[in-house]
């Protein structure tokens, strides 16, 4: 089985927002994200591979392959065209916190955002939570 690209490493999570993202208000952001995901967690910013900033990690094994490893408990990026929120697990109650969160797209397992003023934080910090209740009580706390 190969092996996963992305990885925890210990590149910094700073100079990364500062070189990876394409304008003052995607850092901005990215720098209240950071904040935020931590307060909120716990947990302190991990990169994972060249452009997730991960907070928390679970082990996780597939039930439909043999696939199988660790990944961040939620994150974000400061991808080029929005910022990629890796907070939706399709737990109990998210649908109707996603209802509430603002302007954003949807993606297979994660939000896009143009801009944090897009969405209303408070839902965002009830979906972090309610993300990583759900993960730690599927696969246990690492």
């Amino acid at each position: 089985m190969a092996e996963l690209k992305t990885q925890q490493n210990d590149a910094n999570v700073k100079d990364f927002i500062h070189e990876f993202a394409n304008s003052e208000q995607k850092i901005a952001d990215s720098l209240l994200l950071l904040e935020l995901f931590e307060k909120i967690t716990s947990y302190k910013p991990k990169m994972w591979g060249d452009s997730i900033i991960g907070f928390g990690k679970y082990h996780y094994k597939s039930e439909r392959s043999t696939q199988k490893g660790d990944w961040p408990l939620v994150g974000f990026s400061p991808r080029k065209t929005a910022i990629s929120l890796y907070v939706y697990s399709s737990g109990a109650g998210q649908d109707q916190l996603i209802e509430k969160l603002g302007k954003f797209k949807m993606g297979k397992g994660c939000i896009y955002v143009k801009k944090l003023s897009d969405i209303d934080q408070k839902v965002l910090e009830e979906i972090i939570l309610s993300t990583v209740d759900f993960l730690q009580n599927k696969y246990g706390k690492i």
